[in-house]
C-alpha cells in the first residue's frame, strides 16, 4: 500500500465580515481542491461559526477545510451597522491577541506552511512574521483599488479636489501616471479622507502589506489585466489572481428550475432578460429618502423587478411603493438568481463580491455605489468595462438620485432594443466567458492557484527568503 502524502497546513484569517469571509472560504476550498495533501484551518469568531453553521455552510465545507474559533471579542454582527467605527476599532484592538493564541496552539500540532490573512487585518503580517511563517495577504477588492491605495502617499492634497463631486473632472491618473486610475476621481479622494478612521486603518494595512510574502487577488487576470501587470512590476513579491472568488461551484449543473420556492417559481415564468434584480448588500444602508426614490423610480418605469430587502418592515414598505410588477423578499441565493435566464439587469451597491457575481452571470449593472471601493467599482463598471450605467453620476445637490433619473436608467438598461443596452450586454457576455474560463483547467486563475500551492509546498515564500 502506498504511503499517504504528508499533510501540509495553511491557516486562513478573514476579516470578520460577510464580504470578506465568503471569498476567503471560496479560496480555502480552491486550495484544498488543488492539493490533496493540504489542510486549511479558517479562524472565525464563535458568532460567525454559528452564523455559518445556521446557513448550512459548515456542513458543506470539504473535509480538509475546518473552522477554528476565537471568543466573541467583537461587537455582534447583528448590530455592527449601528456603530461601524466601534467595530473597526474592535477588530484592530481586540482580535489580534486571541488569533495569536489560537495560532500558537495550532503550531504545537503542526507549523503552518503559510497564513492567508485579510489585508485589512493590520496586525496580520506581524503575527506571521514573528513566528517565521510566510504571510499571504488576501485582497477582497479590485486590484485597481489596491493600486490606488498602494500609492496613497502620492494622492493630491484635499484642496486640489473639487468640492462638487459631479463637476470634478480630475482623476488620480493625473497624479499617479497609470491610465486605469482614471477610475479614481479626485472628488472620491476627498470623500475617502472624510472617513478618517478608514483611511488610518487603510494606511496601516498598506504599510504592512509591503512586508507580506505575497498577495492573493479575488479578481481574475482578464478583468484587470492592466492593474495586475503594473502591480507585478511594482511589488517586491509574487501576485496570484485566483478569482472570481465567489460560490460558483454549485452552479456547475445549473438546472432550469433552481428549487420550488415561490420567488424562483415566479422567475421561471418571466420572459428572458426581463427582470431587474435589486440588492444593496447585507451591511450598507441607504437613507429612507433614497430608498423611496428608487422604489418610486421602479414604479414609474416599465421594468419588472426582484428586490432583496433586509427586514419584513422594509420589504412590505417597498412592495407597496413599487407596486405589483415584481417581488420584494428578505433573502435569496444571489448568484443563483443572477444566473436565472429571466434576470437581465442588476441594480447594485457595487460591493466587489456582487460585481464578480454579476460578471460571472453575464448580467449588466446599474451601479449605485455608496462607500469606499464601491465608488471606484462603479466607475470601472461604466467607464472601463462598459457593462453598466453609474447612477452616482446623477446625484442631485442634496446627495440623492431622483426617481426620474432612476426610472430613466432602469428603462434604458432593460430595453433590449436600445443600442447602448445591447453593447453593454455584449460586453457582459464577453466578461462572463472570460470569468468562467479563468477557473477551468488551464485557465488563468487555475494556473495562478497552482503556482501559489507549488510555491508554498516548495518553501519559495519562506520569510527568510522574501524581500522586505
Amino acid at each position: 500500500m502506498a504511503t499517504p502524502p504528508a499533510t501540509r497546513h495553511v491557516v486562513a484569517v478573514p476579516y470578520p465580515g460577510r464580504g470578506h469571509i465568503n471569498p476567503m472560504l471560496v479560496v480555502c476550498r480552491q486550495l484544498a481542491a488543488a492539493d490533496s495533501a493540504l489542510t486549511v484551518t479558517v479562524v472565525v469568531t464563535e458568532e460567525w461559526h454559528a452564523l455559518l453553521a445556521s446557513a448550512g455552510v459548515v456542513p458543506s465545507l470539504p473535509e480538509r477545510v475546518r473552522l477554528a474559533t476565537i471568543t466573541n471579542v467583537l461587537p455582534s454582527e447583528r448590530g455592527r451597522g449601528a456603530d461601524p467605527i466601534g467595530f473597526i476599532e474592535a477588530v484592530n484592538a481586540k482580535m489580534g491577541e486571541p488569533v495569536e493564541q489560537l495560532l500558537d496552539r495550532l503550531m504545537l500540532e503542526q507549523k503552518p506552511e503559510a497564513i492567508v490573512v485579510d489585508t485589512y487585518l493590520t496586525w496580520g503580517v506581524a503575527t506571521g512574521a514573528s513566528r517565521g511563517i510566510p504571510v499571504c495577504s488576501l485582497w477582497t477588492m479590485p486590484a485597481t483599488f489596491f493600486l490606488a491605495l498602494y500609492h496613497m502617499d502620492q494622492w493630491p492634497p484635499t484642496e486640489a479636489c473639487e468640492a462638487e463631486e459631479g463637476q470634478s473632472s480630475k482623476s488620480l491618473d493625473q497624479y499617479v501616471p497609470f491610465p486605469i486610475l482614471s477610475s479614481v476621481k479626485c472628488s472620491y479622494i476627498k470623500i475617502f479622507r472624510s472617513w478618517e478612521l478608514s483611511m488610518k486603518r487603510a494606511a496601516e494595512a498598506f504599510l504592512n502589506v509591503r512586508k507580506a510574502q505575497c498577495v492573493l487577488f479575488t479578481s481574475f487576470y482578464e478583468l484587470e489585466a492592466y492593474a495586475i501587470n503594473v502591480l507585478s512590476e511594482l511589488v517586491p513579491y509574487p501576485l496570484y489572481t485566483v478569482g472570481p472568488s465567489i460560490p460558483y461551484m454549485p452552479l456547475k449543473d445549473y438546472p432550469d428550475k433552481i428549487n420550488h420556492e415561490q420567488c424562483i417559481d415566479w422567475l421561471d415564468i418571466q420572459p428572458k432578460n426581463s427582470v431587474l434584480y435589486v440588492s444593496f448588500g447585507s451591511h450598507i444602508s441607504l437613507s429612507p429618502l433614497q430608498l423611496d426614490e428608487i422604489a418610486m423610480g421602479l414604479h414609474d418605469s416599465a421594468v419588472s423587478f426582484f428586490w432583496v430587502a433586509r427586514d419584513k418592515a422594509t420589504t412590505n414598505s417597498l412592495q407597496q411603493i413599487a407596486g405589483h410588477k415584481g417581488l420584494v423578499v428578505p433573502w435569496c441565493d444571489q448568484l443563483k438568481v443572477l444566473c436565472h435566464p429571466s434576470v437581465g439587469g442588476f441594480l447594485s451597491h457595487c460591493g466587489w463580491n456582487s460585481i464578480l457575481e454579476a460578471v460571472f452571470a453575464g448580467v449588466p449593472l446599474l451601479a449605485f455605489p455608496i462607500v469606499w471601493d464601491q465608488l471606484v467599482n462603479g466607475r470601472l463598471v461604466a467607464d472601463e468595462w462598459k457593462i453598466g450605467i453609474n447612477l452616482r453620476e446623477d446625484k442631485n445637490k442634496d446627495g440623492n438620485v431622483s426617481r426620474a433619473a432612476v426610472s430613466a436608467a432602469m428603462t434604458k438598461l432593460m430595453d433590449l432594443g436600445d443600442d447602448d443596452s445591447q453593447e453593454m450586454r455584449r460586453r457582459a457576455v464577453e466578461l462572463c466567458q472570460a470569468s468562467r474560463s479563468a477557473i477551468l483547467e488551464g485557465g488563468s486563475s487555475q494556473r495562478s492557484l497552482s503556482s501559489f500551492v507549488k510555491d508554498i509546498s516548495k518553501g519559495r515564500l519562506n520569510v527568510s527568503e522574501s524581500p522586505q
